[in-house]
């Protein structure tokens, strides 16, 4: 039995995990590992064995291709640019994710899921310039009465044989110990919170007030679609996000180039000090900081390294990019897998997650290194995902 439905039916429930599987959203277990949402794939590269009849889909791809240049498409932009987005020429580009010698496992090794590197194709597209914040998410929510997955009291139907106690509205929320832990147990710095939501991030003593320019965390899937489709934009597929968040660089580790601290400088809102029990905030911030206070890339894309982690639009599988792979050529706008699969939780439907957040750390997660991939449980949010959204040019938008 899978530790989340075990600990359901045990009244378990509070503690989660942050790494890379299905984090429940109900007050039984939310597991969310290393990208957050899925077993929750958040703290990021966390591994979870696979069983041998699953050691086919998760064996590493053979990266028999490095980088070769990006290739933008060189048509101009279209005339007008819908409000805080950015246009993406889009262009051809090499997709993934190279395995640097130095890094052990809770590095670039535990990502065999990005890797091999391979050719892709996107068109142009506009781009949201940050996350959407929690200003902007409120207006969906006061415009359409919207109420997100977290708000919502599972019912027994949701979940067979959990305890009625154990049904209640939450979130998943990172909650480190005041202590030195071993990284082995994702469940000592995960919890499920009663009252966690996308208005109290970390539980119903968090307030969002004064943070309206914070991205919105605690938000599933759906809700992310939601409000896309209200803003008359769409989530960003896969290849879409990474075309991006390269901002035109080829094979570059980072979204802004070759090294983590260019001349000292930091780049990203990630962790430092010792983790998980110690965030140093060397960097500025102390966990989630407001949107665009870091660099720009090079398309003038903010935060599409660390911060909050994004949904896209992809199904979530680890051989994907073998099987395009195996197909050769340029993929040409991929829309990712048809189904999901995860062998480590293969009853759950994940949807991929990019860019890393505020907990990634070269001592248990490296996926703000651009080209890694993440993944998530699409009814699981946690207070370290978010997203952005993405339009096609033509579409009807207040313009700048």
């Amino acid at each position: 039995m899978k530790l989340r439905e075990k600990t359901r039916k045990q009244g378990v429930g509070k503690k989660i995990a942050a790494a890379s599987g299905p984090a429940a959203r109900t007050g039984v277990v939310a597991v969310a590992l290393c990208s957050l949402g899925a077993a929750f794939v958040f703290v990021c590269a966390f591994r979870l064995m696979p069983t041998a009849a699953h050691a086919r889909a998760t064996a590493p791809a053979k990266a028999t291709a490095g980088f070769a240049p990006t290739v933008p498409n060189t048509q101009p932009p279209p005339a007008h640019v819908p409000r805080g987005m950015v246009w993406i020429p889009g262009g051809e580009f090499s997709m993934g994710a190279a395995d640097p010698p130095g890094m052990d496992t809770v590095g670039m090794r535990a990502t065999t899921d990005s890797r091999p590197i391979h050719r892709v194709y996107v068109d142009g597209f506009f781009m949201d310039k940050t996350d959407v914040t929690n200003g902007q998410f409120a207006d969906f929510v006061k415009a359409t009465g919207y109420v997100t997955i977290a708000e919502k009291t599972p019912t027994q139907a949701d979940f067979p044989g959990a305890p009625p106690e154990n049904l209640y509205a939450g979130g998943v929320v990172f909650s480190p110990p005041n202590h030195e832990v071993p990284l082995n147990d994702h469940f000592q710095w995960w919890s499920y919170v009663k009252g966690a939501n996308w208005r109290h991030p970390s539980g119903p003593n968090s307030s969002i007030k004064g943070k309206e320019v914070y991205p919105v965390v605690q938000v599933a899937y759906a809700d992310a679609e939601a409000y896309a489709r209200w803003a008359h934009k769409r989530l960003p597929t896969e290849a879409e996000w990474e075309f991006a968040a390269r901002g035109g660089l080829s094979g570059k580790p980072y979204v802004w180039g070759e090294k983590f601290k260019p001349e000292g400088k930091w780049m990203a809102n990630t962790y430092q000090g010792h983790f998980p029990d110690q965030d140093s905030g060397a960097d500025g911030y102390v966990g989630i900081a407001p949107v665009g206070k870091f660099a720009p890339n090079g398309y003038g894309l903010y935060d599409m390294a660390g911060n909050v982690w994004q949904w896209t639009a992809d199904w979530y599988r680890p051989d994907y990019y073998s099987q395009l792979a195996k197909v050769g050529g340029v993929a040409r706008n991929p829309k990712g897998p048809e189904t999901p699969f995860d062998p480590a939780e293969p009853n759950d439907k994940k949807k991929v997650h990019r860019g890393g957040s505020f907990l990634c750390t070269d001592q248990y997660c490296s996926r703000y290194m651009v080209g890694t991939r993440g993944k998530g449980e699409v009814s699981t949010g946690t207070n370290h995902l978010g997203f952005r959204c993405v339009s096609g040019p033509g579409k009807s938008h207040d313009t700048e």
